[in-house]
């Protein structure tokens, strides 16, 4: 399916919202994790006793500044892909240096950012401690934690949202903010325009479960990983560890707007992605192109840029064959690089038509 040749009618397209952070990354220790009692591949919210970490990674680790925050970063990378301006994204920060160095990143990327600015409180921030090719993650949100449904509904901010044709939430939004979460959803609803959320991390369906459980109805497309499944299923009943039945299940809960079949994407790392739509039992199973070892820089980022790369089609009206091509295909871009950095060179995607999904019905 050819893109759209309508630059102007994909200005302001895709909107998005999420947590924007300062990452502090860094090459770290076993020691360091267990010193803070963090796992090597996870993703959680810092509590007191994690507070210190920040500290000890700038001060004895020598650690890279990056732009962090998940939906931030696939917005960031979508734009790479889109026709200028046709990304905007909503989150809180602080009135500090490190907002305007996420503003500035931001900008040199094409991303219009629409922030909320917290005076009082500083900009939010996560640890990324990197061993081997996992990462942990420890996040403080701080101003992030503040964003309020009154800035989304502040007349030029509204507008944007009316203007907007897609919408993509991450998961660690529903920490924040689940009423702009609802505002913006039920409008969607209303005006016949796609929702999408990412699961984000595991911690998201386990526990803020019902915030989860009342968006559901109005998602067109879902993401997660299989981490982010199997917390899915444990936590809505589903009894089952299959990705494969997991994704069925998800797709098959109820849903507002019964005429577009939910759609949802279960990302596996490396092996292959799982596909499942509301009103099928068949599952589509779409393979990857593993990355050699010895290239992976840092795998932070990845299911970002995945997400990243198939907004970017799909938003330009490409099918969803050449949308998950074009997510595994940036994917790859960015574990090679450290951080979730996209390459500084252009990058244009063009699908090669041969992804072919091999299909069976999950009954089977």
């Amino acid at each position: 399916m050819p893109p759209t040749t309508d630059r102007k009618s994909l200005q302001g397209a895709l909107v998005g919202f999420c947590n924007p952070l300062l990452d502090i990354s860094a090459t770290g220790t076993e020691a360091l994790l267990e010193k803070y009692g963090l796992d090597a591949d996870s993703q959680i919210l810092a509590e007191e006793k994690h507070k210190g970490i920040y500290d000890d990674l700038i001060n004895s680790y020598n650690p890279d500044f990056l732009v962090g925050g998940a939906g931030q970063n696939t917005l960031r990378g979508a734009q790479r892909l889109l026709p200028s301006n046709s990304t905007i994204f909503f989150g809180a920060v602080g009135k500090d240096e490190n907002a305007q160095r996420l503003k500035d990143a931001a900008t040199r990327d094409g991303l219009r950012v629409q922030y909320m600015e917290t005076p009082d409180v500083k900009t939010g921030v996560c640890a990324v401690c990197v061993t081997g090719h996992k990462r942990s993650l420890c996040t403080d949100l701080l101003a992030a934690n503040t964003y309020d449904v009154s800035h989304v509904k502040q007349a030029e901010n509204w507008k944007i949202i009316e203007d907007a044709k897609f919408y993509y939430v991450t998961g660690y939004f529903f920490t924040v903010s689940p009423e702009t979460i609802e505002t913006v959803a039920k409008h969607s609803l209303e005006a016949k325009k796609t929702f999408i959320i990412n699961l984000s991390a595991p911690f998201v369906p386990e526990f803020y479960t019902e915030n989860v459980r009342k968006t559901i109805p109005y998602v067109d497309i879902l993401f997660g990983n299989e981490s982010e499944a199997k917390a899915f299923s444990k936590s809505f009943g589903f009894e089952t560890d299959n990705i494969e039945k997991i994704a069925h299940l998800i797709a098959h809960m109820p849903k507002h707007d019964t005429s577009r079949p939910r759609v949802v994407i279960i990302t596996q790392g490396a092996d292959s992605t799982i596909v499942a739509t509301q009103n099928s039992d068949d599952i589509q199973t779409f393979p990857t192109n593993p990355i050699p070892s010895e290239e992976i820089a840092d795998t932070n980022g990845a299911g970002d840029a995945f997400s990243a790369g198939f907004l970017s089609q799909f938003v330009l009206g490409r099918s969803f064959v050449d949308s998950i091509e074009a997510g595994n295909w940036l994917a790859g871009k960015v574990i090679r690089e450290v951080g979730p950095t996209y390459p500084e060179q252009d990058l244009v995607f063009e699908p090669t038509g041969k992804l072919t999904p091999s299909v069976k019905s999950i009954s089977a």
